[in-house]
């Protein structure tokens, strides 16, 4: 398989040749010239395979240039039940005849980001010996991303990490499962500023191609098509869990806020899988929300802090692979729209025959609020006994007003409870329950730099840690 970029400026690259970047060459997002679809018999066969099965099913068909048995054992090495608390991987909880949860936040850090980043660490390790070679990682965090990316890459001695993420804005637990890991190779970044800003020096740092090359950078965040690959993967397990045959049709709904959860339920879609709806649910920073109903993509100017902080995102940066597809893989058109947005404008398709395609790949979305998010998080508790993150509550919210009679619908939990317990306490009066090991987390000492929201500062931060 080959990738492509979304702009059109890259030349076809193989799957480990994109795997340690982010942003392509010409600054667009890389994704498969074609996606693979599954027949009939291949989508029997998938019916009942345990998760690593089901993981190299499907990975196996983006990263053909990793020899099977080699791909086999990194899946293998990466989804077992002393990392995800159960050979399970992501159980599906079903809460009444065709509602489920499907469980994504078992992880050593409690967040669905665990399911692709601990696989991604150990792609990284393998190409990384593979190629005899170090790399410094860049990322951007805006809750659950920076803390599942160090726990990934904790010791890995090719490999550094430094993680930006926006200072007060994550909840006290994220904050201290980032800032209080002291090994040598992490380095937390407290930028003074919001989620995009940091995600704005990230491809800031991308785009210096000379930088990038004299220093090795790589990246993890949700721009990494290897984290999005390892996303279909649940997509396939959920559908099996929830279904009898592969005559039915499941509706998904998603929390989302950098639109890369949702992406790989639309490659899952494309693949073949029969997905009937993607709901898409936004807080109230609700870019996304407002695209899908009525066609127009305007990132805001300022972003909102809300109680689920890590959906605090006005730009959503895998939205352009989506784009991609709406607009027929033409990527002079998805130039053209992505000048725009980053010239700080935005573009409107609601006249141009583009969006009435939204409905044919199986879109809809809503929003929640804080209000919404403390509703849903008492009804769930008091209907169904389950205690739910804020996260999951938005997806719950708007999951149940699209569905419909027939349509087994699964809404995708994207942490614990646990990592967001302020809010917790508010809905329930009561503390969500914790893992053990994690009792004591907010009073461990922490460790990190603060920095203005600089592409240089964090450039000149760089070259000083990572010679």
């Amino acid at each position: 398989m080959k990738y492509l970029s979304t702009r059109g400026g890259m030349p076809p690259k193989t799957f480990t040749e994109i795997l340690l970047g982010g942003l392509a060459t010409d600054g667009g997002l890389t994704i498969p010239d074609v996606y693979p679809r599954l027949s009939r018999e291949e989508l029997a066969a998938m019916r009942g395979m345990n998760y690593r099965d089901l993981a190299f099913e499907v990975i196996r068909r983006f990263a053909d240039d990793i020899p099977a048995a080699d791909l086999r054992a990194i899946i293998d090495k990466t989804y077992t039940a002393e990392v995800f608390r159960s050979d399970d991987i992501t159980p599906v909880k079903t809460l009444e005849p065709g509602l489920h949860i499907l469980g994504l936040s078992y992880g050593p850090t409690l967040a669905f980001k665990d399911v692709a980043m601990q696989l991604l660490g150990n792609l990284f390790e393998y190409v990384l010996e593979q190629e005899n070679a170090e790399i410094n990682i860049l990322g951007a965090t805006s809750g659950d991303t920076g803390s599942a990316a160090e726990y990934a890459m904790l010791g890995k001695k090719r490999v550094k990490v430094f993680m930006l993420s926006p200072l007060g804005k994550m909840s006290p637990f994220q904050t201290a499962q980032m800032f209080s890991l002291q090994e040598p190779n992490i380095f937390n970044i407290a930028v003074k500023g919001v989620f995009d800003d940091c995600q704005d020096i990230v491809k800031a740092v991308s785009n210096d191609l000379e930088f990038k090359a004299r220093h090795k950078i790589g990246a993890v965040n949700s721009i990494n098509w290897a984290r999005v690959t390892a996303q279909v993967v649940y997509y396939f397990k959920a559908y099996f869990a929830v279904t009898e045959s592969n005559d039915e049709k499941v509706s998904f709904s998603v929390p989302s806020g950098n639109f890369g959860n949702v992406c790989a339920g639309h490659i899952a879609k494309e693949m073949g899988l029969p997905i009937h709806k993607l709901i898409v649910a936004t807080n109230e920073n609700d870019v996304l929300d407002e695209f899908f109903r009525t066609g127009a993509y305007r990132p805001r100017p300022e972003t909102l802090h809300t109680s689920s902080p890590s959906m605090d995102i006005s730009k959503a940066s895998n939205f352009e692979r989506f784009v991609y597809d709406l607009v027929g893989r033409d990527p002079a058109v998805v130039k053209d729209l992505w000048q725009k947005v980053e010239g700080g404008g935005s573009f409107d398709l609601s006249t141009t025959p583009y969006f009435a395609r939204v409905k044919e790949f199986g879109f809809t979305s809503g929003e929640s609020t804080h209000a919404n998010r403390l509703e849903t998080i008492r009804n769930m508790y008091q209907k169904y006994g389950v205690m739910i993150d804020t996260h999951t509550a938005d997806g719950v919210k708007v999951g149940l007003e699209h569905r419909e009679t027939g349509i087994p619908l699964v809404c995708l939990e994207t942490a614990l409870p646990a990592k967001f317990d302020e809010t917790i306490h508010e809905a329930l009066g009561r503390h969500a329950e914790r893992p053990a090991d994690l009792a004591d987390l907010e009073k461990r000492p922490q460790r990190y730099e603060v920095m203005d929201s600089s592409a240089d500062a964090v450039k000149r931060f760089i070259v000083a840690h990572c010679a």
